[in-house]
Parts: C-alpha cells; sequence; structure tokens
C-alpha cells in the first residue's frame, strides 16, 4: 500500500490513542512527585526561515539509532521501535525504558518527507525519565537523529506547544507535510491523580545532513 495513503488513513486514531497511552504511560505513581514541576515549557514559535534559505533534501528511508537534544541533556539511543498496542493504542517506552526515545514506526522515519513521531518520557513512577529537562528547549535548538545508514539528520526546533490530552492536535501533529519534520512528545502538566494531564510537543524542520 502506498505509504502516504497509509500515514493519512491513521491520522484520526493515532492522535486519539497517543494522548489514551500517554495518559497511562505518563505516571508517577500516586505517592511523591517522581520529577519535580514545573513539567511545563514556554510555548514560542520560531520566525519564518529567510527566503533564500536553500531547503534541504529529503533522505531515503533508513531506521533511527540515536537521539541528541544537547539543550535537555538527551544523547540516548538505541532508538526503540514502537508501533500500536494489542488493545489498539499507540505504544509508548515501557517504564523499564524510560530513559530511551522511541520511534512510531507506522510513519515515516526522520529525514524522509512527513512528519516523523518520536515518543519518550518525562517521568514514571521510578523517578525521572529521558527528557525531565525538557522545559529548558527553546525554539531554534537542535535535535539530531543519528540514522542506520550512517547519516545525521539536524532537525531545528521551530514550535513549542502543550496541550491538554484531551484537545491533542492530531492534524498538525500527523498530518502530511511537504518537507521533512521531526515531532517529540512527552508528558508535561502539574501531576493529577498519579498522572500528567498535558503533552508537549516539539515541532522541529529538518536543515542539514551530516554524517554520524
Amino acid at each position: 500500500m502506498n505509504r502516504r495513503r497509509t500515514r493519512a488513513g491513521t491520522v484520526p486514531l493515532l492522535a486519539a490513542l497517543l494522548a489514551s497511552a500517554a495518559l497511562t504511560g505518563c505516571s508517577a505513581g500516586t505517592g511523591e512527585p517522581a520529577a519535580a514541576p514545573p513539567a511545563r515549557i514556554t510555548e514560542t514559535a520560531a520566525p519564518a526561515p529567510k527566503a533564500d534559505s536553500a531547503p534541504v533534501r529529503p533522505l531515503a528511508r533508513s531506521l533511527p539509532v540515536r537521539i541528541a537534544l544537547p539543550s535537555a541533556g538527551v544523547d540516548t539511543g538505541p532508538v526503540l521501535r514502537l508501533g500500536l498496542a494489542a488493545d489498539g493504542t499507540a505504544e509508548v517506552p515501557s517504564v523499564a525504558d524510560a530513559d530511551r526515545i522511541g520511534w512510531y514506526d507506522k510513519g515515516v522515519t526522520p529525514g524522509e518527507t512527513g512528519p516523523a513521531v518520536l515518543i519518550g518520557h518525562f517521568d514514571t513512577a521510578r523517578g525521572p525519565a529521558v527528557l525531565k529537562n525538557v522545559s529548558r528547549v527553546r525554539t531554534g535548538d537542535e535535535i539530531t537523529v543519528v540514522r542506520a545508514d550512517g547519516k545525521a539528520a539536524v532537525f531545528r526546533v521551530r514550535e513549542l506547544e502543550q496541550v491538554d490530552k484531551d484537545a491533542f492536535p492530531t492534524t498538525k501533529v500527523y498530518g502530511d507535510t511537504t518537507r521533512p519534520e521531526l515531532r517529540l512528545i512527552t508528558c508535561g502538566g502539574e501531576l493529577a491523580d498519579g498522572h500528567r494531564p498535558d503533552n508537549i510537543i516539539l515541532y522541529a524542520d529538518l536543515v542539514a545532513v551530516r554524517a554520524a
């Protein structure tokens, strides 16, 4: 089946499922918070790129193997492969893999045309997780994805968004794009009944390709 049609056809389902899965996946138990608040970001958008900036040529499909987001102290691998769970919800990393980031394998790989989606925990019942410092990220920061083909796809954060999980921006996150883009999703907000009620979403654009 055509990959574009497959991705577009899963858009309405996946965002709802992701929000549902995140409610159970990003929990800190019912005792003391596992990570100190704020699990919150400053919502900003980067200025539009200059008209003379040359677009980066999209890459062929190649699996992600390592993720680096220096402003949040993240440098982790190997990258988990996340699909759909047995109950039909989107998978999130297990509590045992709280120090790793997963890639949603029903979509494109980072560097291909379209929105590649990465998911990681802010915290779990065991304590702070890989994206515990997401509040330090600002627009203009870089996310580097090392791929199995030996290339490093460099993305620049264009926008930070924090939304209630019940208002997850389905089309904005999973909808088709005309260029290579990246989404990095985690949980946020103050703990309520052992769960964080929000999703924090980083939107980033491919700006360079380097040798890993």
